[in-house]
């Protein structure tokens, strides 16, 4: 694997210089741009063997690139002429301009807007420029002097030595460390778990510490490798200008950050305060509200189940409070950009959230309005059943068929909600169930064996006692209501079942035929049930009770 990492160095080194080269190429293209925009002038520096000795401008027919490069070719070639000494420079003044000269050879010409340039004369500018290219040019034939070069090159093979010592070295060590963490600390790596759900498997906590660790040595490799190519680069005079455009292209983004970070460090400081605070009043506020559910505390008309909602309420109060205060002292929110992903942000939350919103006010709505707790029976819309959860968004009801019903709060909030379990207990919910009885039964006869009924039947109370209600009197039959306490409104569909069979065994018991009322005449015989069939196959007769038992129930009642 390291070997392969080898392998790479040459395609990583030309990535490197080609990225460099292209970033330093921009800065300097954006260079004057920006030096434009301060002075309202267009310049270009003239750089001979990669040192900008000073800067000129430009007009309209002869740019200042050009005019730079030209008077750096100039210097240049002055430079590569024996005869022309250092001491030979010159200026001869003109018209409103001055002539610099190397003996006989014209090297620029220094006008009045070069002088407003720099904001001095230009007398004292062309001295300036006279000392630079003084400097430039026994600079030039300084580091190209053989002695000079046998000595670059050979710091160059030392440097390169050292580089490959160095690697060599720090291979081995990372290897070494490497082994000795895996002895060490490969088995007391164990899987991330929560209760008995894994999360990420040992396994995989092991290839990201081993990835960490490659990271930080190819990251060493390449400072190392750039250091190096920066150091030899800048020693010989052809290429010292693309080790200064690598440096600019390398280090200069990370010398951007540091200078912005030193700049927003107040900001942030302040940003650490505000998150320090918020956080420590989050827990002082949840601390408050936990004593308002368990009890510890009391308020005066406010309800213990009404704690977390709140809780949940003013957190999310007291975050949004904190983002905007901290959102001027956020590095970047005066940019464009950061408006502009706001902005976009803002709107899509605006056009995409409307149901969310109302779900959510409607969920905060329910919990004050205290219109069902978990645990309630309830019927909303078509659903009836069991609150399982109530959560801000959508609330869980568990049906009588054991089906999960998720109802969003808005569409609670907008209908109507049927609460079976609110007066249970006090003074208790009343079941209750309709026939339809001929006119030719008593009506008391009637109410009599509904009453029965109901005290037959398993979950209805005695007390308060149940009562009978005629709710109609039909063109063929009279309606009966009758109604039972209960305080079981999770077994109310097993008691009316039980109810309904009671209803059918006295009423067949007493000869009351329970008859649709449409009909055209009396039957010859009456629709009931007879006892000796009551257990008829495949139904089968309770202890005691066989078939054909035709007093049991009767000797029963008259006790």
């Amino acid at each position: 694997m390291i070997r392969c990492r080898f392998l790479f160095w040459p395609v990583l080194l030309l990535l490197l210089f080609w990225g460099a080269d292209t970033l330093a190429a921009q800065a300097e293209g954006d260079r004057p741009a920006q030096e434009e925009l301060v002075l309202g002038l267009h310049t270009a520096p003239v750089t001979v063997d990669g040192y900008t000795l000073f800067q000129v401008r430009g007009i309209s027919s002869f740019p200042a690139e050009k005019r730079a490069a030209a008077i750096g070719e100039r210097i240049v070639q002055a430079a590569a002429d024996p005869a022309v000494a250092p001491g030979d420079l010159r200026s001869e003044e003109g018209a409103g301009f001055s002539t610099v000269k190397a003996g006989e050879r014209v090297l620029l010409q220094v006008v009045d807007a070069d002088a407003e340039l720099e904001g001095i004369d230009r007398q004292t500018l062309v001295r300036i420029v006279e000392a630079r290219i003084g400097e430039a040019i026994a600079a030039w034939r300084r580091d190209r002097a053989p002695e000079q070069l046998l000595r670059q090159g050979g710091i160059a093979l030392g440097a390169t030595l050292l580089l490959l010592v160095g690697l060599g070295i720090g291979h081995w060590c990372y290897r070494r460390l490497r082994r000795r963490i895996e002895a060490r600390l490969r088995e007391k790596i164990h899987d991330v778990r929560i209760k008995k759900f894994r999360l990420v498997r040992r396994e995989h906590l092991w290839r990201l510490l081993t990835a960490v660790l490659g990271l930080a040595w190819v990251a060493t490799v390449l400072v190392a490798v750039f250091f190096y190519l920066y150091g030899v680069l800048s020693l010989f005079p052809w290429t010292r200008g693309f080790a200064n455009h690598l440096f600019v292209g390398v280090v200069g983004p990370f010398r951007n950050l540091g200078l912005g970070l030193a700049e927003e460090f107040p900001n942030l400081v302040f940003l650490v305060v505000l998150f320090v605070a918020v956080r420590y009043l989050l827990k002082l506020v949840r601390l408050f509200f936990s004593r308002l559910a368990d009890g510890t505390v009391v308020l005066p008309e406010f309800e213990a189940e009404w704690a977390w909602p709140t809780y949940r309420l003013m957190r999310l109060l007291l975050v949004a409070f904190a983002l905007i205060v901290a959102y001027p002292y956020i590095p970047g929110s005066e940019s464009g950009a950061f408006k502009g992903i706001s902005i976009f942000i803002g709107v899509l939350f605006s056009l995409g959230s409307s149901s969310l919103i109302g779900n959510l006010i409607a969920g905060y709505s329910m919990t004050y309005r205290r219109t069902f707790k978990v645990g309630d029976r309830i019927k909303i819309g078509e659903h009836i059943g069991d609150v399982e959860q109530r959560r801000l968004l959508v609330t869980y009801l568990r049906t009588p068929k054991n089906e999960e019903v998720v109802i969003p709060n808005s569409l609670i909030l907008n209908g109507e909600v049927v609460n079976y379990s609110a007066l249970a207990q006090q003074p208790g919910l009343i079941l209750h169930t309709t026939v339809s009885i001929s006119y030719e039964t008593p009506w008391r006869q009637v109410e009599a064996m509904l009453v029965e009924a109901a005290l037959r039947t398993p979950g209805l109370l005695p007390e308060p006692p149940p009562f009978v209600l005629q709710k109609g009197l039909g063109n063929f039959s009279v309606t009966y209501q009758i109604n039972a306490y209960c305080h079981k409104p999770q077994a109310m569909n097993r008691i009316y079942a039980d109810l309904h069979r009671n209803i059918l065994d006295l009423f067949n018991e007493y000869g009351v035929q329970i008859m649709t009322p449409a009909y055209e005449k009396d039957p010859e015989r009456p629709k009931v049930v007879p006892r000796e069939q009551w257990y008829a196959a495949p139904a089968k007769a309770p202890d005691g009770q066989g078939e054909g038992d035709e007093g049991g129930l009767i000797d029963g009642r008259s006790q």
